[in-house]
């Protein structure tokens, strides 16, 4: 058994746009080969060229970022990512972490990996968009992993089921911009509000101003609140990924924000 996490690049998205492209040629062959009126068929045909022409350009990029997030071929820079960022977390023996976000599991199991005598919970909403993550899929991938040590639950960033000071360390990737907000500074408080005195955090997404506002204002703000070593690290000048691919990826503003409360 091995395990599957999928990919972050969902499959089905690419050959949904792939078929999509394919339609729009069709339709624009089609249309420009029946009998109706010049001025008509000019513009049919424009507005169908053109829709073949996106629906193409997308599905490239689709299918050079499930390329390139593929565990399976040359890249893998959702592994890079995930390996890169459990190596910030350390638990104690019988201590506790939480990843929020966990999708496939994989971040979770790394972390139970590294720390095979603490616990680790995994939460998501699982959502539609990504109807092949869930529960499911997370144990399985413990199983396949030979990791014991782990916990699956459904549940929301927004407002996480857990009592302040519940967990030793919390991680996550990629989630919280995901999510609609005008606050995602506030998501961030939120997950750190589990975190124990003196455990650790974390947490890489996409920060950039837009997305979060201003967050060395934030690590100031955790600083003065007394969490300690609180660094925010740019993963695109190569710690995960060059800017030049954080660029065409969408994934540009990738940071890592780590540190002790």
């Amino acid at each position: 058994m091995k395990a599957d996490y999928k990919n972050w690049m969902p499959k089905g998205m690419v050959a949904g746009f792939a078929c999509g492209a394919a339609v729009f040629l069709i339709l624009t062959v089609i249309f420009a080969a029946v009998p109706i009126p010049a001025n008509v068929k000019k513009v049919l045909v424009t507005v169908l060229l053109i829709a073949t022409v996106f629906f193409l350009v997308v599905t490239v990029w689709m299918y050079l970022m499930y390329r390139a997030f593929s565990y399976n071929r040359k890249r893998k820079l959702s592994k890079q990512i995930i390996d890169g960022v459990a190596a910030y977390v350390n638990v104690p023996d019988g201590g506790k972490g939480l990843d929020v976000g966990c999708g496939s599991g994989a971040l979770t199991i790394a972390c139970a990996k590294r720390n095979p005598n603490a616990s680790f919970t995994g939460i998501d909403r699982w959502g539609k968009e990504y109807a092949s993550f869930n529960k499911a899929l997370c144990e399985n991938n413990s199983k396949a992993e030979g990791v014991s040590n782990t916990a699956f639950m459904q549940g929301d960033a927004v407002k996480l089921p857990f009592e302040d000071e519940s967990f030793d360390a919390v991680t996550s990737n990629y989630v919280y911009h995901n999510i609609p907000s005008r606050d995602r500074q506030a998501i961030l408080l939120e997950t750190l509000r589990t975190l124990k005195k003196g455990g650790c955090f974390a947490i890489h997404d996409i920060m950039s101003k837009m997305k979060y506002g201003d967050m060395q204002d934030f690590v100031r703000k955790l600083k003065a609140m007394g969490y300690e070593e609180v660094q925010l690290i740019d993963t695109t000048k190569g710690k995960f990924m060059n800017e030049f691919e954080a660029g065409w990826m969408g994934l540009s503003g990738s940071s890592l924000l780590v540190g002790k409360k």
